[in-house]
């Protein structure tokens, strides 16, 4: 039986660094190629690599008999907004680059996440569903909607089984926040212990879809490897764990840190925060390939806590 050769582009990121674990256990390390841009990066097969470098990529894939990719290679919503033109270049144009290599390659699969940033300010505020009208108002988000209609569109004209979640705001444990609008989430915890105290900068009230890292990185798994006729949506799934604001967060933490407090310090993030939904209704996941949050806000809290003191 043919053993898979998987790339993971932005190996070093946010989501990346966790997957790459987690294939390895699956697939070996020797199966597991992690890229990044980054020089320094370290282990077994990892490469330095530009997300936007086609000749580069294409030849990555052919040399290493590549027939999975998993493209994490993205500039965040929040980033996004300071250099709209270098956020479309690296969201959209490394997603074409793999989209057409997947198709001249023939390659098995591939992976792209999306986010709730699709969603506007017409989109239901709460249990937002798979198709519920999308007009996004940042660059990020209209990258990723632009994306989810190519990975269709390759999968349509040439038959290319891309797939995808929309994410709504991730939180981990082991990698730093990354320019995104819901980075209070991770950064509130690091706050929470090293100086009992944090500043956020959205308001106290706004509430926000979220998900624990590992959550996200066995839905990935789950839903790739979820049998091929039972991918119903070939722009991305709607996905959900749990919707909280940071005053709900900041309750969380006091329970495990007494002297936790936590005041507002609200910045141009808000707005973007705004015009997302609180809540996402991810029935179709469910109905597909069986997805289910294993994670809440309390045992996430926790869980992050400990880690973090370890």
């Amino acid at each position: 039986m043919k053993k898979d050769h998987i790339l993971i582009i932005g190996a070093l990121g946010q989501i990346g660094t966790e997957l790459t674990i987690a294939l390895r256990e699956i697939h070996g390390e020797a199966n597991i190629f992690a890229a990044d841009i980054q020089a320094t990066g370290s282990g077994p097969n990892y490469l330095c690599l530009d997300a936007l470098d086609h000749q580069q990529l294409e030849k990555v894939v052919k040399e290493h008999g590549i027939n999975q990719i998993y493209l994490l290679a993205a500039m965040l919503s929040a980033n996004g907004e300071k250099d709209i033109n270098a956020a479309w270049r690296l969201n959209v144009q490394s997603l074409m680059s793999v989209l057409q290599i997947a198709k001249e390659q023939k390659l098995d699969k591939v992976f792209w996440p999306s986010s709730i940033a699709i969603f506007g300010h017409n989109a239901a505020k709460h249990n937002c569903r798979q198709h519920a009208r999308a007009e996004p108002v940042t660059v990020y988000g209209i990258s990723k909607k632009a994306g989810e209609h190519f990975c269709n569109y390759y999968f349509e004209h040439y038959g290319v089984d891309v797939r995808s979640l929309r994410f709504p705001g991730l939180i981990s444990y082991t990698a730093p926040p990354g320019g995104g609008t819901t980075d209070y989430a991770v950064d509130i915890y690091h706050q929470a212990i090293k100086n009992q105290h944090y500043s956020c900068f959205l308001k106290e009230d706004c509430c926000l879809p979220m998900m624990y890292m590992p959550d996200a990185i066995r839905a990935i798994l789950e839903l790739m490897d979820a049998p091929k006729e039972n991918i119903t949506i070939r722009t991305s799934y709607n996905i959900a764990g749990m919707s909280f604001a940071p005053c709900d967060i900041a309750a969380a933490i006091k329970k495990h840190i007494p002297d936790f407090t936590m005041d507002t310090q609200v910045d141009f993030r808000q707005a973007i925060a705004q015009s997302w939904p609180a809540s996402i209704d991810d029935a179709q996941a469910s109905a597909d390939w069986g997805w289910k949050p294993g994670y809440d806000l309390q045992s996430m809290t926790k869980d992050m806590l400990e880690n973090l003191q370890r």
